[in-house]
């Protein structure tokens, strides 16, 4: 019987030492979270280019009969499936992080996030029915003339206040969880310069269709100043950690250059429209960077 017992309390003392309760982290050996995340970066990568850039296009390019203009389209339904998979897989993303956070910053991330992309999801809903109408992104609403007209005038202070949440608060409460998550995560990625791994062949080819995708997020989403304050940080944080002795591993490298070359994409979509006089009169100030589908209903939409 002693010896029994001592075999039960020697394997309870053994469960209580590898549960953690409080912890995000899944229990993975270290080694294995040093290897590059090809799962994750592929499943992010994929839906959001699915989920998110495809969704206006294949509102476009389905029959408006299966879709009616009072029922959510097709591209809504993208937009459902994209406010649920995205925050799930920056939760797993997180996860495998070799540093650990407060629960309670990255759950309060999250919620802010989905609350954020469901406020997009309406706006942007309702936005997609006004271009079907004739509204015309290149220009302001009170410039459109499917809006200007309208009776009484204060319902076009209603349609102002719909791109403001759309277009303002929706994208801010969206946004800067979602570059947040990828900073914190990017703060974790860190190791010795003699044990760092390289960026695998699989990341190389991933690099490319990701950079594209933030391109898009941060050129139609109007978060220039979020993307490049964040990437800024992440240059901070590669200098001061270099200082430390240690450098980027496989999953750092590859959303730092990911980050790089969504710079570079921005900077030549701005050299590229510099002198465009509409877009420039709708995006004034100092960053000027256009939006894509404005480019689309001013330049491409009538030549189809």
């Amino acid at each position: 019987m002693q010896s029994v017992r001592k075999r039960l309390n020697t394997d309870s003392g053994a469960i209580k030492q590898n549960s953690n309760p409080s912890g995000l982290k899944e229990h993975v050996p270290q080694k294995k979270r040093q290897h590059f995340h090809l799962d994750l970066w592929f499943c992010l990568t994929l839906q959001n280019w699915i989920l998110d850039f495809g969704r206006p296009i294949v509102m476009i390019l389905l029959p408006l009969e299966w879709f009616p203009l009072n029922k959510p389209s097709a591209g809504d339904y993208f937009h459902m499936a994209y406010n649920v998979i995205t925050p799930f897989l920056m939760l797993k993303l997180i996860e495998r992080s070799r540093s650990a956070f407060p629960r309670s910053v990255v759950y309060l991330c999250i919620i802010t996030f989905v609350m954020g992309a469901s406020i997009h999801l309406v706006g942007d809903s309702i936005n997609h029915r006004l271009i079907l109408s004739g509204y015309q992104l290149h220009l302001s609403v009170r410039e459109n003339p499917i809006i200007k007209d309208l009776k009484p005038a204060s319902l076009i202070d209603s349609f102002e206040l719909l791109y403001y949440y759309d277009e303002k608060l929706g994208h801010l409460m969206w946004y800067i969880p979602f570059f947040f998550i990828l900073f914190i995560y990017f703060t974790g990625c860190f190791t010795e310069a003699e044990q760092r791994k390289q960026i695998p062949t699989s990341g190389w080819l991933l690099l490319g269709p990701s950079a594209l995708y933030y391109w898009y997020l941060v050129t139609e989403g109007q978060i220039t100043e979020l993307f490049l304050l964040t990437f800024l940080a992440m240059v901070a944080m590669v200098i001061y950690q270099h200082c430390k002795g240690l450098s980027p591993d496989s999953n750092g490298q590859f959303l730092f250059c990911s980050f790089i070359a969504t710079a570079f994409l921005v900077a030549v979509w701005v050299v590229y429209l510099w002198n465009d006089p509409v877009l420039r009169n709708k995006y004034p100030g100092i960053l000027y960077v256009p939006e894509p589908w404005s480019f689309y209903t001013l330049h491409v939409k009538d030549k189809l």
